[in-house]
């Protein structure tokens, strides 16, 4: 098949991505074949783990493709949280777990290493990424925008690797159908969004064979939860399951699909760490590991120790002792910016009345 002709040429289909163990072709820098208006559609599989870099080369096709063309990214990265552009890291990730797993993880039976914390350039919810878990990516043009097109291509891939009981629900999601299980429907991918003018970016998770599934659960539920009050987007829980396929064959898979869909293939691209030499990729590369980025973009929230008018729920009980010479602060309103532009230490949430 022509479509496939330089990523998955010589091989039967579903046997290993020859292109994973091919050198890195940085020959030429992938922006000019992606802005050129006769490359229509686009494949780039990444090579390199770091969930930064992923997201910036992402983002940096986004801005520097044609506006008329179709983009589809594959890759892994390393174990990671990424929240979405509106959320607020002391409302959906256990941050304490995080620090755990940085200074003691074999305290905890943690063997995968730290555990990144990023907010991405999207909208959605908070997800766990590690090398058990595909990200996919499409960028189109608006005209050809559709929340439930490119999640149903993943379906797709996915029946033809043995797995038919997957589907897009209401909510956008691919779930799995498991039959005479008590829970019965799994979520196995969840999407966000990013739409402009010129350009729509959907990018998606595809849970396959991650070793830490039964983890996700405790690193994505907040001991601060119950305390704040916020006017980000909240994540909505569901139970998670891999659906059980090999990476490689699920990315042969949907570039199949791909290529059904938008026919031939004209940009056929591996990427690895030399994108940071393009200076646009190391500028948002930059800005995603800032303290300003991660932080500094939270929406406007509250952090409260004792219920009040606008948000009368009962408190759970601290996890620290409060002094009682002194009459603990009922509220305490964070500023919507955080100084400072190195990666932060895993942060926890404040338990005094100040601006950090």
């Amino acid at each position: 098949m022509a479509v496939l002709s330089r990523l998955f040429t010589n091989r039967p289909t579903r046997q290993l991505l020859p292109c994973l163990t091919l050198p890195p072709q940085p020959k030429r820098c992938f922006t000019e074949a992606a802005s050129h208006p006769s490359n229509k559609t686009q494949v780039y599989i990444s090579s390199s783990r770091d969930p930064f870099l992923n997201l910036s080369v992402e983002h940096h096709l986004m801005q520097n493709s044609h506006p008329d063309s179709t983009i589809l990214i594959l890759y892994k990265n390393s174990p990671c949280i990424v929240f979405g552009r509106n959320q607020n890291p002391w409302m959906e990730v256990n941050l304490p777990r995080l620090a755990q797993i940085r200074d003691s993880p074999s305290a905890i039976g943690w063997t995968a290493g730290p555990v990144q914390l990023i907010r991405r350039r999207s909208g959605g919810g908070t997800v766990f990424h590690d090398e058990g878990n595909v990200n996919f990516s499409v960028t189109c043009p608006p005209a050809a925008f559709d929340r439930d097109k490119h999640a149903n291509m993943v379906v797709r891939a996915l029946a033809s690797l043995g797995r038919p009981n997957t589907r897009v629900n209401t909510r956008h999601d691919i779930v799995m159908d498991v039959p005479d299980d008590p829970i019965g429907t799994y979520k196995i991918s969840g999407s966000a969004y990013k739409l402009t003018r010129l350009r729509s970016l959907h990018h998606g998770t595809c849970l396959l064979r991650s070793p830490n599934l039964t983890s996700i659960s405790g690193m994505l539920r907040s001991p601060a939860e119950g305390f704040i009050k916020t006017r980000g987007v909240d994540s909505v829980r569901s139970p998670v399951r891999n659906v059980d396929v090999d990476s490689d064959a699920f990315k042969e898979a949907v570039v199949e699909e791909f290529g059904r869909m938008y026919g031939k293939i004209h940009v056929q691209e591996i990427i690895n760490e030399d994108a940071l030499n393009i200076p646009n990729v190391r500028k948002g590369y930059d800005e995603l590991r800032s303290r300003n980025w991660i932080l500094g973009q939270t929406p406007r929230f509250v952090f409260s120790t004792t219920p009040y008018e606008d948000d009368p729920r009962e408190r759970p009980v601290l996890p620290f002792e409060v002094s009682k010479k002194k009459k603990p602060p009922s509220a305490v309103y964070l500023c919507d910016r955080v100084k400072g532009e190195e990666t932060p230490p895993i942060p926890t949430y404040p338990k005094t009345k100040k601006n950090i």
